[in-house]
């Protein structure tokens, strides 16, 4: 589960620790507005465990747990297994307790952030990366039976400090770039239709500004896979004014069982 220390220098110049702190900040400074959508996954989650009977479970995204039943799975099944690019410390310290729960760290986009460090990392404001055709789509991969997989609202956060990273770098149009993470996207639900999987994502961020105006953009850019249950709801994402719309927002949000 250990990094090299040049692969954790990698990160946290791309910005991923900062990011998983930034995360649980938002969700503190929500005034509960990330509570609702928090019980929703986890209730759903418990539902999709009573009817699969899964004797192992694989979670891509873990995070901070605030969405996740883990006693309860763990409880229910034999194993669970914990993939993100990163645990916090608590999460370890909270795990560490749970005899049938295991900690990997990985990039689940199968090696796509050490792909765009290798290939833009050197360049700069003043020589900028040219095209993302340099950059190739590497696919995840599980050694053995992952069981059930969990996808945890990560789908269309993959890209997310990649795209940032990169546009600081580079002269690529925001046309090709949506391009880029269709394809992320795409990649990783190919991944998980070969599995039996639960996929919990938002696919659209809806802004509310002051004059009661909305704006809505897409965050998925590729196709949903078809699944067996479904559940859709909204998280109320932004409770206090976001500093670039100057509005209020909500994540559309959804459930499906591959």
């Amino acid at each position: 589960m250990t990094y090299s220390p040049s692969y954790r220098r990698m990160l946290n110049k791309l910005g991923y620790y900062n990011y998983h702190n930034a995360l649980l900040n938002r969700s503190l400074n929500q005034k509960g507005g990330w509570d609702s959508h928090c019980d929703r996954c986890r209730n759903y989650i418990l539902k999709a465990l009573d009817y699969y009977k899964p004797e192992k479970v694989t979670v891509l995204g873990s995070g901070w747990l605030l969405d996740l039943p883990l006693v309860e799975m763990a409880e229910k099944t034999g194993k669970v297994c914990l993939i993100d690019i990163i645990h916090p410390p608590e999460v370890i310290s909270q795990t560490g307790t749970l005899r049938n729960v295991e900690l990997s760290e990985e990039d689940v986009t199968g090696g796509l952030i050490e792909e765009v460090w290798q290939k833009a990392g050197k360049y700069s404001f003043f020589n900028k990366f040219k095209s993302l055709d340099d950059i190739t789509l590497p696919e995840y991969s599980i050694t053995g039976d992952p069981g059930l997989v969990i996808s945890l609202n990560i789908l269309t956060q993959l890209e997310f400090l990649l795209i940032d990273f990169l546009k600081k770098r580079s002269v690529i149009r925001e046309e090709e770039f949506n391009l880029f993470r269709s394809a992320i996207q795409k990649k990783h639900i190919d991944f998980l239709k070969k599995h039996r999987s639960i996929l919990i994502s938002d696919y659209a961020e809806v802004f509310l500004d002051k004059s009661g105006n909305t704006t809505t953009i897409p965050t998925l850019m590729t196709n949903l896979p078809h699944g067996q249950f479904k559940e859709e709801w909204t998280w109320q994402f932004e409770q206090t004014d976001n500093y670039l719309y100057n509005s209020t927002s909500v994540m559309k949000v959804i459930a499906i069982s591959i």
